[in-house]
């Protein structure tokens, strides 16, 4: 078996996106795969869409979330889902993290 099944917490190479954000990818599989963004206290994860399902958990912070037009603010513990093809984006009201699993995986997190 190829795929790695553990992963600790100081792994992952951090990428900066810009603008107080950044992400690692934990784990992954074809099938699915786990990374966690960092926010910066106001950073913005841009209303966006993709074919993925995508369930997040709020590891850290608050956020104002907006998925299908529908907006709450969630806060640590809190979670939210992205069904495929659906809008959806965060605003970080204080810094923040969010620990999103996609199905299936983000090639395009893996370039």
């Amino acid at each position: 078996m190829d795929t790695r099944l553990f992963a600790r917490g100081n792994e992952g190479e951090w990428i900066d996106l810009g603008q107080g954000n950044r992400r690692r990818v934990i784990l992954h599989t074809d099938e699915l795969m786990m990374v966690e963004f960092a926010f910066e206290k106001g950073s913005i994860g841009a209303p966006h869409s993709h074919p993925h399902v995508q369930a997040s958990y709020v590891a850290e912070g608050r956020f104002e979330v907006i998925v299908g037009g529908h907006s709450a603010v969630l806060s640590a513990g809190d979670s939210f889902i992205a069904p495929s093809g659906v809008v959806h984006g965060v605003v970080a009201l204080e810094a923040g993290r969010l620990i999103d699993s996609f199905t299936p995986h983000r090639a395009d997190f893996l370039k």
